[in-house]
Formats: structure tokens, C-alpha cells, sequence
């Protein structure tokens, strides 16, 4: 059938399946609804816990408030559920007459009237009795928690089911023991406590407690002092003595101290080691002993607080009372003290040691022993090169003596017509004045006037004959260098005596102009003459080997500053340009037979007087050598 489709002509069913459909789904999500709503606690697992914590003494007074501080960390740390924590402090005991407390409790019945805390930690003792007495009217049917509470002073009375007690067990016996054994030699312990209702009552307990030490211990009482007082008294206290920290909230006087800044105070003047039993004032001013752990102590309070807040009924919680946990010292107090480590008890524990320089600048020791090796190292070798470089000049001076004394033989052998010369008039003198002495005393009637002065000849000779050997020898001999004060004009002025027979014979004008003033310097005399020497026939040999008109050598000596002189200048052809910078090269010479040694040991004897040699040119022709030496004065 065709045509036209009208709305009569649609199937209803597919329009009633969708509808069915959706109304299954939101009924399914409405009973998901309610059955999310049903789950226990499901409605209040966002909203916030409120615990109230109640001080004894102060939000910042130890050593109350560390566990407070430990607890309260801990319990937001483990709490499954938002926390809103709020504090207040019960100030009334902090005070050796303490006021009413009505207006308190009436302040926080109007803080929390209608909107009660789900938990209530009271922290310390009178935190505790504060708690338990206005319970019906602050806190009805709200679950309490009293901790950091003595079991002495737990009022078990008005305990109820809707309470747990975390309390600590104070065991001053033991206290004391402990001081005993670390210190045998102790005669007296001086006992600092104040002078409030709570402060007083332990003062009893622990008169009560330590009986069995009386005759072995004197207990000295601080309790009836102002503080400067019993600080007057800590600061000079007799051999022997300790001091023990008990408790100090308010003095003699009435003023009250915060428990670690009397405690500072007190450790800054004190000439005792001081002991308490509180792990708060553990770590910078108390030597250490058996303490009430923190941790501890914080742990079951917050495992009773969490179970509370889960549900759980208080009464089914029972905690026995917490001693004190293993022995911990300050290593810096130890040390102060000077007490022995081996009298610690066993299963001590020390903190604070400060570890060896070793362990805290490790990495800047082995720099520093790094960079200490390294120069050692350095140093060593720059040692072993001096020794080194020591040795090699010792080996080259030795070398230079030998090379010098041989340039001398050689020098000395150009000079043997010279020496003969002057050895051989002195020599024939003296043989002719003798002849003649021989013939006059033949005589009848001899001139004794004309033997005298014969005689006197003789003897003139003879000094002239010996002055010439004794030059020779000075030359010749084989001496190490030895270096001392000399005057420069009479040590050229030798020299020049040697040579100038032979620039006679050579037909060489020698001439030698001494400088006006004494010119001393630090050398070696024979070595210098060696050196003047040799520069002189160098002179001569180049005036020689030219056919010149003009053969003249002038030495001279002057003064320079601070400096003397020695110029040795001829009229010769002069040094090719060429040869001016090799002049004083070993092994380089213009002669044919010549070594090329001779300017060579010049330079180094000049250098190693600290003086200086150069070759020029003159202007007017020939050569130039001009040697520098520094003055003494």
C-alpha cells in the first residue's frame, strides 16, 4: 500500500522503549544517590575534625610544648580526615598563687557552646585536672585524651569512659644514678626548682624518691632563690658539684621563666655539668642521661586521638605508663666536662659528636693534599735541577779553568821571546856587575862606595828577574776561580809588562793609560790578565799580518757610572761586518792557524765576573773591544 504516511500510521512501540530506557536510568542513578548517602560517614568525611588542645603553661613552654609541637605534627601527618586544631593555654599554673579560673571556663563555654570539639588533648598535669573538672560543663560526652601527664598526678577519681590517659613515669632514682656513673667522684647535686604549688610537690617526690642515696649524695635546694640568685650560685659552685634542672616555671620571687631561656641562661654562667630527665632541654645545654622520649610519648597520643576520631570507644584503650627510653649525651658536653665515654652506660646513644676534618672538608683535603703533591712534586724537581743545574756549573767552571789554563799555555808560549827578553837583561846585569865587583875587590885598595852601589844593582836585578817569574807563574798556574777584591788598574797594568817586549819586538807602539781614580772590582786577577792578554796579540797579530804605517795598541781603563771600563783598541784593518756577531762564537776565527777558542773563554770569563765584552769598529779605523765590569765602589 502507498501514499502519503500519517502520524495514525506510526508503530507506537519503538517512542515507549526509549522512554522505558530513560526511566530506568535515572531511577538507577537516584538509588545510586541514596545508597552513597547510606554509607557510614560518607556525609561528614569532608568535613573537619576539631580537636581542641588545652596547655598546661604556654604554646611555647618547654618542655611541654615540644610534645605538643610532636603531636600535633603527627596527628596531621596520620589523620585521614581534614583537621581543625585549635589551641588555648591554662596560665593559671604558671603562677605561685593562682587566680580564679572562672572567667576561663567561661570563656570557652561561650566559645564552644553549640559546636563542641570532636576530641579534647589536654598537655601536661594541670591541663589535665582542668579538663576532668569542668568536663560537665564545658565538654559533656566529648571524648578527652590527657597526656604528657605524670602518673602521679593523674586524678584516676573522675576518670570516665569517654577518657584515655598517655602518661609518663618519672624515675629520678635512676637520674641519678646515671650522673653517679658518669661522674663517681660527685659529693653534691644542686637541685634548681621553682616555687609554685606543682613545682613543690615534686620537690617531695624526689626528696621521697632519692632516700636511698643520702649519705653518698648532698642535696643543695634551689627552690627558695629568685633565678639571679641561684645563677649567682651556679657560677661558682665547690669541686664536685652538678647541677640538675627539674623544673623552673616561676621563682622565689614570683617571675616567670620561660624553661629554655633559663635553662640557657643558666648553662652560659654555670662551672657544673648540668643533668636533666626532659629530652627538651636535650642538645646544647644538658650533658644528657635516661630522658622522656618525645617520639614516643607523641606516637601513642596520636594512635589514641586517631582511633577516637575513628569511632572508636575510649575506654577499650589502655596505655601503660612511658618510662624513660635509652640514654642519650651530648658528645659537646661530654667533651666540656671532660667525662669519659667509657663510663657511659651500654646501648648509649651520642649526637652531636662533631665529626673529624677528614669527614666534614673531605673533598677540600684532597684538594688541599692534591695541590700540596703537585708542589711538592714541583718543588722537588726545581731542586733536583738546581742540584742539576748546581752541578753543571760546577763541572763547566772546572771545564772553563781548564780551557783558560790551556789558553794561558798557549798565550804564554807567544810570549817566550818576551819572557826571555826580560828574563835575560836582569840575568846579564847581574852577570856583568858581578865580573866587575870580582876585579874591583882584586884591587889594592878597593872602591867599597863604587861595590856598594854595584851591589845594590844586583839586587835590583835580581827583584826584577823574580818580579818576572813571579808574573809568569801567576799566569801559569792551575788555580780554581776565585773571585775577590781587586784593583783594576795594577792588575791590567801586569799584564801589560808580559806583553810589551813582544809589541817591541813586533814593532807595535803599546801604550796603556790607567784611569786617574782606583777602579776595585770583585774577579779573579789571573783570569782578567788571561782576558787582556789575549786581546792584546789579537791586536797585534791583525796589526802584523797588514803591511801598516801606522801599528799602534792602546789599552786604558776608566770609571763608567757604576761601572769599569777596559778598552784594548788597534789601528789595524778592523772586523769584517759581517764577523761582528760571531766574533765571540766557539770554534769561529779569521786566523789560519788559529782555534776559534781564545774570544770565546774571553766572553765567559767576563760574563761570569757580571760584566760584559763587545767588539766594534772605530771610526778611524780598527778594532774596538771594550769589557764591562760592575764596581764596588
Amino acid at each position: 500500500m502507498s501514499g502519503p504516511m500519517t502520524i495514525a500510521s506510526v508503530r507506537p512501540w519503538p517512542v515507549a522503549a526509549a522512554l522505558l530506557c530513560l526511566g530506568l536510568w535515572l531511577s538507577a542513578c537516584m538509588l545510586s544517590g541514596r545508597a552513597r548517602a547510606a554509607e557510614p560517614g560518607a556525609a561528614t568525611r569532608s568535613e573537619p575534625k576539631r580537636v581542641l588542645v588545652l596547655h598546661s603553661f604556654g604554646r611555647e613552654f618547654r618542655p611541654w610544648s615540644e610534645f605538643a609541637r610532636s603531636i600535633k605534627a603527627e596527628l596531621e601527618r596520620r589523620s585521614p580526615w581534614p583537621l581543625d586544631i585549635q589551641e588555648h593555654t591554662l596560665l593559671t599554673a604558671r603562677f605561685n598563687n593562682p587566680g580564679p579560673e572562672a572567667p576561663f571556663v567561661e570563656y570557652l563555654g561561650s566559645l564552644y557552646q553549640g559546636a563542641l570539639p570532636d576530641i579534647v588533648l589536654s598537655i601536661g598535669a594541670p591541663a589535665a585536672r582542668f579538663v576532668q573538672r569542668y568536663r560537665g560543663k564545658l565538654f559533656p560526652g566529648t571524648p578527652m585524651v590527657l597526656t604528657v601527664v605524670e602518673q602521679r598526678l593523674v586524678n584516676r577519681a573522675d576518670l570516665t569512659d569517654n577518657d584515655v590517659v598517655v602518661a609518663v613515669r618519672n624515675d629520678f632514682l635512676a637520674a641519678f644514678d646515671n650522673i653517679l656513673q658518669l661522674l663517681p667522684d660527685t659529693r653534691t647535686v644542686a637541685i634548681v626548682v621553682g616555687a609554685s604549688p606543682l613545682e613543690k610537690f615534686w620537690s617531695d617526690e624526689v626528696k621521697r624518691e632519692l632516700r636511698p642515696l643520702e649519705g653518698r649524695l648532698d642535696l643543695v635546694w634551689f627552690s627558695d632563690l629568685s633565678f639571679d640568685e641561684i645563677l649567682k650560685r651556679a657560677s661558682d659552685l665547690p669541686p664536685h658539684t652538678v647541677l640538675f634542672w627539674g623544673l623552673m616555671s616561676v621563682d622565689a620571687a614570683g617571675i616567670v621563666h620561660e624553661g629554655d631561656i633559663a635553662l640557657r641562661r643558666l648553662h652560659a654562667v654555670a662551672n657544673a655539668p648540668i643533668f636533666s630527665y626532659q629530652e627538651p632541654f636535650f642538645g646544647g645545654s644538658t650533658v644528657g642521661g635516661p630522658m622522656h622520649s618525645v617520639a614516643e610519648t607523641s606516637s601513642k597520643t596520636v594512635d589514641a586521638a586517631i582511633r577516637i576520631l575513628g569511632g572508636e570507644k575510649p575506654s577499650n584503650m589502655k596505655f601503660e605508663p612511658i618510662g624513660f627510653g635509652s640514654p642519650k649525651y651530648d658528645w659537646r658536653e661530654l667533651r666540656r666536662w671532660g667525662i669519659s665515654e667509657s663510663n657511659l652506660p651500654p646501648g648509649s646513644e651520642i649526637l652531636f659528636r662533631e665529626p673529624p676534618i677528614w669527614e666534614s672538608y673531605r673533598w677540600q683535603m684532597l684538594l688541599i693534599m692534591a695541590v700540596i703533591l703537585v708542589q711538592a712534586g714541583l718543588i722537588s724537581g726545581l731542586l733536583h735541577e738546581r742540584h742539576g743545574r748546581q752541578v753543571a756549573e760546577v763541572e763547566s767552571r772546572q771545564r772553563l779553568a781548564e780551557l783558560a789554563h790551556v789558553n794561558r799555555y798557549s798565550a804564554v808560549g807567544e810570549l817566550t821571546t818576551s819572557i826571555a827578553h826580560e828574563l835575560n837583561q836582569p840575568l846579564g846585569s847581574i852577570l856583568t856587575n858581578t865580573e866587575t865587583a870580582e876585579l874591583m875587590l882584586k884591587a889594592a885598595s878597593p872602591d867599597l862606595d863604587e861595590i856598594r852601589h854595584i851591589l845594590a844593582d844586583i839586587r835590583r836585578d835580581d827583584q826584577r828577574a823574580s818580579e818576572v817569574i813571579r808574573r809568569l807563574r801567576s799566569v801559569l798556574k792551575k788555580t780554581p776561580f776565585e773571585a775577590r777584591d781587586i784593583e783594576l788598574n795594577d792588575t791590567v797594568g801586569e799584564a801589560i809588562g808580559l806583553v810589551r817586549a813582544v809589541a817591541d819586538g813586533r814593532r807595535v807602539a803599546l801604550t796603556y793609560t790607567p784611569a786617574i781614580a782606583e777602579l776595585h772590582v770583585k774577579g779573579d786577577p789571573v783570569q782578567l790578565q788571561q782576558i787582556v792578554l789575549n786581546l792584546i796579540i789579537n791586536a797585534m797579530d791583525a796589526i802584523s799580518d797588514a803591511e801598516m804605517v801606522k801599528r799602534e795598541v792602546a789599552v786604558s781603563t776608566r770609571l763608567s757610572g757604576r761601572q769599569a771600563q777596559i778598552r784594548i783598541a788597534d789601528t789595524g784593518p778592523g772586523i769584517a761586518a759581517g764577523d761582528l756577531a760571531k766574533v765571540f762564537d766557539p770554534f769561529f776565527t779569521t786566523k789560519p792557524q788559529g782555534m776559534g777558542m781564545g774570544l770565546a773563554i774571553a766572553k765567559t770569563i767576563v760574563e761570569a765576573h757580571h760584566g760584559t765584552i763587545a767588539a766594534a769598529n772605530q771610526p778611524a779605523g780598527g778594532a774596538l773591544f771594550t769589557i764591562k765590569l760592575p764596581i764596588l765602589r
